[in-house]
């Protein structure tokens, strides 16, 4: 076998993890993002303020660092993970508590109940932004790990059915990007409706020019490719085209606020045609029945197709979003978001477990059913849990005056006292400050990250023999590989630049 057939080999046919690691690896994130919040809080009430080198490698090394370990040599331990980011985050908490400099002397009933009358402000949702972080970190780590013989074949792409740990990287790119689209964030506010679908038309010729450059790219230099991932021609730039340019469309015709309708008629009206119809038997073995890709369709019979799950996916992710960028000013009503988030999360599972059982397992290759439930409702797991973490983290941020963690919500007091009070909270400092944070910065340039993750997978596998690395060379390339894309988006950022391609 050549080099390229051994690649190619060596990440085909896999049938993936249980929904319930997956679920743990992706709550990981969450804890580090909150211990990476608490530290902050402590290390500003102790020390002077930190450059932007130090910031960038406590981000680091608290959010990249863990990532690359779960995927990799921890990928046996997450519960242990879990366990010992758990006991950090509650020593960091006790010891902020102990040092708080608000209501010192009251008894933690009230200090409670004076928090959950503090109001908050914020131009954005923090949880959101860590989503599509945590998201395209995962992402970035994967496409390049998945060459080397310590990541677990388990959390490789499947080839039919099941669930990997790099299947949830296409859907929940999907999901995130749906969740901050224009009609959410109600950017398309004037002008008709035809003009509103020019603008998505226009938005997407970016992708255009990715999709094709990578197509160019990858026939002509033979890079290893997964055949049955997308097809021979197609990939994930050509899915999100299709999928922009099909909801831009419903999103004209439906209103905002039924997305999830559409979503569900979809979703189950395409599962209804892979079971009833010859749709199921087209995506796995031709128009002949035995393998062919002669012909367009043929060719790309598993993108093209597929896309129709995708578009089910992306309409549940305009429904999140339409209901979590709502405005909301108290602590008390994003208590009840992350209720009810979680609760509709847990609700889909107990769903997904009936239709894997009595109708199909889940498949990303045909995106079926199962597969955009599954995806829908671990997104929701990770935004209600980041959800969450944002409330204990202004909680730390409540306890100690003035402190400053970048992306997090910003405290106020509650109309109702005392005013100079409120004005304490914030300080001058905290508003002027640049925002030093890996988060911030990846949030901002994201399709920037995403590209320079996958030229750089690229080169590492030209210049690197992947199959043959021991682990530790392994890990040192990994995290130099990532070290290397997050401290390029991370100077964009501090020199205020945002990469745009339209």
């Amino acid at each position: 076998m050549s080099q390229k057939q051994m690649k190619e080999a060596f990440v085909s046919n896999h049938n993936g993890t249980s929904v319930l690691e997956i679920t743990q690896g992706l709550c990981l994130p969450v804890l580090c993002v909150l211990c990476r919040g608490l530290l902050l809080v402590l290390s500003q009430h102790l020390f002077s303020s930190h450059t932007w080198g130090t910031r960038f490698f406590i981000d680091f090394v608290i959010l990249i660092v863990p990532l690359v370990a779960t995927l990799t040599i921890l990928s046996s331990f997450i519960l242990l993970e879990h366990l010992a980011a758990i006991i950090l985050g509650a020593g960091l908490f006790y010891q902020i508590y102990c040092r708080r400099t608000c209501c010192a002397r009251m008894p933690v009933q009230k200090i409670l109940q004076k928090f959950l009358k503090t109001s908050l402000e914020s131009d954005y949702i923090p949880a959101i932004s860590c989503f599509r972080v945590i998201n395209s970190a995962f992402t970035a780590i994967a496409i390049l790990a998945v060459d080397f013989p310590l990541f677990p074949r388990r959390f490789a792409k499947t080839e039919l059915y099941g669930t990997g740990a790099m299947d949830f990287g296409v859907g929940g790119f999907v999901f995130g990007t749906a969740v901050v689209c224009p009609e959410v964030r109600r950017k398309y506010t004037k002008g008709s409706r035809f003009y509103h679908l020019t603008k998505s038309l226009y938005s997407v010729w970016p992708l255009v020019f990715l999709g094709i450059g990578r197509l160019v790219i990858i026939k002509s230099i033979g890079y290893q490719e997964h055949l049955t991932e997308y097809g021979v021609h197609w990939n994930f730039f050509f899915t999100l085209i299709v999928v922009k340019l099909i909801t831009s469309l419903l999103l004209i015709i439906f209103p905002l606020n039924k997305s999830w309708i559409v979503a569900i008629s979809i979703t189950v009206l395409y599962q209804l045609a892979l079971d009833f119809t010859p749709l199921k038997k087209l995506i796995l073995y031709g128009t002949d029945g035995s393998g062919t890709r002669v012909g367009l369709l043929n060719a790309n019979r598993e993108g093209i197709i597929s896309t129709l799950g995708y578009v089910a996916i992306y309409m549940a992710g305009v429904q999140t979003g339409a209901y979590v960028l709502k405005k909301r000013s108290h602590i008390k009503d994003w208590i009840k978001v992350a209720y009810c988030i979680l609760l509709t999360a847990i609700s889909l599972f107990i769903s997904l477990y009936i239709v894997q059982v009595n109708v199909e397992v889940a498949s990303r290759r045909m995106a079926n059913l199962a597969f955009c439930i599954w995806i829908v409702a671990s997104s929701l797991i990770l935004v209600s849990s980041l959800l969450l973490g944002d409330i204990i983290l202004s909680f730390a941020k409540f306890l100690i005056k003035g402190a400053q963690v970048p992306c997090s919500w910003t405290l106020i007091q509650s109309p109702a006292t005392n005013k100079k009070h409120s004005e304490s909270l914030v300080s001058e400092a905290e508003r002027k400050e640049p925002s030093l944070c890996l988060i911030t910065a990846m949030n901002r340039n994201q399709l920037t990250f995403f590209l320079l993750s996958n030229i750089t997978t690229g080169l590492v596998n030209l210049l690197v023999d992947t199959l043959h690395s021991s682990t530790l060379w392994a890990l040192f390339v990994l995290n130099l590989y990532m070290f290397a894309n997050c401290l390029v988006i991370y100077v964009l950022h501090l020199q205020d630049k945002t990469i745009k391609f339209w």
